[in-house]
């Protein structure tokens, strides 16, 4: 769908989210410790929404929502999000997206 695209290309990070998803806060709150500050686009706010859930599980997305793009790539679901964390291979990804410590 070409608003994910678009979406996914202007925002370094970018989380499709539902509202009511406490997976979705779950990788909202990990990112926000991790130092970068992601692109939420709540979907069940979107007239859109059932459009771009469809196509995000067209895309690969294991749920729909969280639905996680880093430098404009599909990386995955919680599950994904959370073993590249444990790998010790997220963090290098967010690196260029986190705000510096002053």
């Amino acid at each position: 769908m070409e608003k994910i695209v678009k979406l996914a290309s202007e925002n370094g990070i970018l989380i499709f989210s539902k509202s009511t998803c406490c997976l979705c806060y779950a990788v909202q709150i990990l990112f926000q410790e991790l130092r970068v500050h992601p692109r939420v686009h709540e979907i069940d706010h979107d007239p859109e929404g059932k459009e771009i859930e469809k196509a995000l599980m067209r895309m690969g997305c294991s749920g729909p929502v969280p639905a996680v793009f880093i430098g404009g790539k599909l990386v995955g679901s919680t599950n994904e999000v959370m073993s590249l964390h444990l790998s010790g291979s997220l963090i290098p990804l967010l690196k260029p997206y986190q705000a510096s410590l002053s």
